[in-house]
């Protein structure tokens, strides 16, 4: 078999050079021929962004926070809670928790009704001066002759204006009834103050019951308070009636009614102003007489550091002083030794008196459960004080003996025996 012949192999085509003096001239291409010419076109500008859309009147605002997060901490646990500010809680305790009991629990057996009543009986007669107060205005009258000559030796300084000055302190003893004045004496001689709106919320309807009963007018009186642990009251002047805030704030209403109707026994039976205008038209002599306490006791210091001689010319011319002054006097001043004691007794007397003005009220209970209260808070203040000296028993039975006669408020079993009548049941 005869073969095909061989195939001779592809050459690729010349780029360029020259060409082989064999082969055929290729004409070179030719280059393509433009088409119609195109308009030019700029470019276009990238578009503006669309303006911000601004919320509606009918939009909601964002909510604020409502506060500062605490930050967490990698594995920590939840935020501390952290406790609320402490409730205020007022320095005294609640007044009406001692008057009104808790609900449920049963009524204070010394609890009183203090809603208004309808119609209230007042008396024409207010106030009078019954026998206590009558005989403590007669027991000053030394004191006030006393003090009328210590106010005459000193208006002699004024000379022709002396007798102004006795008519003027003669005059004075109306201040008593001055209303700016009581209330300069409540305030900074008695140390009282006017009562809080919620102090004035717990006393004045126990009052309106005291003064209803007794048939006087309430408003003719002004109500203050003493900051004081201690269970007391105070009938001053003509129209104070201050109580302690231990009073008012641990006493049942019914308690503290009996205690208010015992001062306005002292108001009624005139014993307040009495004891005042004695105590002011006798304050004169009270000062000449411990100026000279003074001066005797400085000129007897002195007299001792000329040994016995002294002592006795000392005593020779105080003795002779003394013996003018009560010749002259008509022995006035030895009845002023013997005031202080017969003034205690009318003033116990007085305290009977108005112990007697509450019970007659209907508060005899009340008041026999505030004496024993009473009893009790003097037995630990006394064991107290001695404890604080160290003494025995034998020195407070001295002092009780020497201070009884000038005490001016009775025992409590004196005060508890005068109130028998009024708690015996009736037959």
């Amino acid at each position: 078999m005869t073969q095909p012949p061989p195939i001779p192999p592809e050459y690729p085509e010349p780029t360029g050079g020259p060409a082989h003096p064999g082969a055929a001239q290729v004409p070179p291409a030719r280059p393509p021929v433009p088409g119609p010419r195109q308009p030019h076109i700029p470019p276009q500008a990238p578009p503006y962004p669309e303006p911000p859309q601004y919320p509606t009147a009918a939009a909601q605002p964002p909510p604020y926070p409502t506060g500062p997060q605490a930050p967490q901490y990698p594995g920590a646990g939840p935020a501390p809670q952290y406790p609320s500010a402490p409730q205020f809680q007022p320095p005294y305790p609640d007044p009406q928790a001692a008057a009104v009991p808790p609900p449920g629990s049963p009524p204070h057996p010394h609890h009183i009704d203090t809603a208004h009543r309808g119609r209230v009986h007042v008396s024409s007669r207010q106030r009078h001066t019954d026998a206590t107060a009558f005989g403590s205005l007669l027991l000053h009258l030394p004191n006030f002759l006393c003090s009328l000559v210590v106010v005459g030796l000193v208006s002699l300084i004024f000379g022709d204006l002396g007798l102004l000055v006795i008519l003027a302190w003669l005059a004075s003893g109306a201040l008593v009834f001055h209303r700016p004045t009581e209330s300069a004496l409540a305030r900074h001689l008695l140390r009282l103050r006017y009562p809080t709106p919620q102090e004035r919320a717990t006393l004045e309807p126990v009052w309106r019951e005291v003064t209803a009963r007794a048939g006087v007018e309430g408003r003719a009186y002004e109500l203050w308070v003493e900051d004081s642990d201690s269970l007391n009251a105070v009938a001053a002047a003509g129209h104070i009636v201050g109580v302690t805030s231990f009073a008012l704030n641990r006493l049942p209403n019914g308690e503290l009614a009996a205690v208010m109707a015992h001062e306005l026994g002292h108001h009624v039976g005139g014993h307040a102003w009495s004891g005042l205008l004695g105590h002011w038209y006798a304050l004169p002599g009270r000062i000449a007489w411990r100026l000279l306490r003074a001066v005797t006791g400085f000129l007897f210091h002195v007299s001792r550091a000329f040994s016995c001689i002294g002592v006795a010319f000392f005593g020779l011319c105080a003795g002779g002083i003394a013996l003018a002054t009560v010749s002259t006097l008509y022995g006035l001043p030895l009845l002023l030794l013997g005031m202080p004691y017969a003034l205690a007794a009318v003033g116990r007397r007085s305290e009977l008196r108005a112990d007697r003005h509450a019970a007659a009220l209907g508060f005899a209970p009340m008041l026999a459960a505030v004496l024993e209260k009473l009893h009790q808070q003097e037995q630990a203040q006394e064991q107290a004080r001695l404890a604080a000296a160290g003494q025995g028993g034998g020195a407070r039975m001295k002092e009780t003996a020497a201070s009884r006669l000038l005490s001016s408020h009775p025992d409590y079993h004196t005060r508890l025996h005068h109130l028998q009548e009024y708690l015996q049941p009736a037959r």
